[in-house]
């Protein structure tokens, strides 16, 4: 009999699509799921500080552009390893949008070995340069069709917000 079950990327990747409806940011809902020998060590989505207001309460704090309020999902994923003592080093991260490069610096100094991601979103020149000399995989994931229709997730999957 055939395996119906998703596939191992699938799975992962739709765990960090759940951390997503998480965020407090109201530019862009991002999901982080780090994993190590097919377990989820650490989640995390895009937010402020715990206790501090959210930008979907007070709107984005912006400087020169950017939010400075929020702390990026995969920055959130990786700290929590920080605080309840998992390593990353070896692990893998699932992200729904490709990391920007000061996440991409962080996740190659924690030790993360492939880098999963699901939509492109500014993809970075020298990001993608450190990633190839520091030989840390990198994958988009996809989704099939009659999958998303089956889970009725297509709307998350494939938007941005």
């Amino acid at each position: 009999m055939k395996d119906q079950r998703i596939p191992w990327d699938q799975y992962f990747m739709m765990q960090a699509v759940l951390l997503s409806t998480r965020s407090t940011c109201e530019r862009l809902s991002v999901g982080a799921t780090i994993v190590r020998d097919k377990r989820i060590i650490a989640g995390g989505y895009n937010g402020s500080v715990s206790g501090d207001v959210h930008c979907i309460d007070e709107g984005c704090y912006l400087v020169d552009g950017h939010c400075v309020r929020t702390i990026h999902a995969e920055m959130n994923a990786i700290l929590q390893c920080a605080k309840f003592g998992a390593a990353t080093d070896g692990a893998e991260i699932y992200v729904t949008d490709f990391p920007c490069l000061q996440c991409t610096k962080m996740l190659l100094q924690a030790g993360i070995t492939k880098i999963h991601y699901l939509r492109n979103y500014h993809n970075d020149a020298y990001a993608m340069s450190l990633i190839e000399r520091k030989h840390v995989a990198l994958q988009q994931v996809a989704f099939d069709q009659t999958d998303l229709d089956k889970l009725g997730l297509a709307h998350i999957l494939l938007n941005r917000n």
